[in-house]
């Protein structure tokens, strides 16, 4: 894949992982109560909110991409371009995973700061 194609690539995927776990729904421990809904639709915002993920990941992506271009530009058969880019979707993958975590991790705890009864 051509490298111009790749760099187009990596911002649409990383924009995909943004949310990621903030649409998050938890198993309830019992029946859920009729505020449940609204009180899950408002802890998935608050979950949403965080944008500093946002940047953590972007970062990632941009420390991904520099340690790969200096791995590429030391590789006989790799090019800089080649090993940027492929650090860059590396750290940025690994960091949306990890905010995915984190924003699930939200969900939970101000679900049960709520009094549901949350089993993960």
């Amino acid at each position: 894949m051509k490298p111009l194609s790749l760099t187009i690539l990596l911002p649409l995927l990383l924009a995909a992982c943004a949310d990621g776990g903030s649409d998050y729904t938890p198993i309830v421990d019992g029946v859920s109560t009729a505020a449940f809904q609204s009180d899950l639709a408002a802890c998935q915002a608050l979950s949403r909110d965080q944008r500093a993920f946002d940047q953590e990941t972007a970062a990632a992506a941009a420390l991904g991409a520099g340690v790969g271009a200096l791995l590429g530009a030391a590789d006989d058969d790799a090019t800089a371009a080649s090993g940027a880019i492929a650090g860059a979707l590396a750290g940025g993958v690994a960091s949306a995973v990890d905010v995915s975590d984190q924003r699930e991790a939200i969900v939970v705890e101000c679900l049960r700061g709520r009094g549901h009864r949350v089993a993960g």
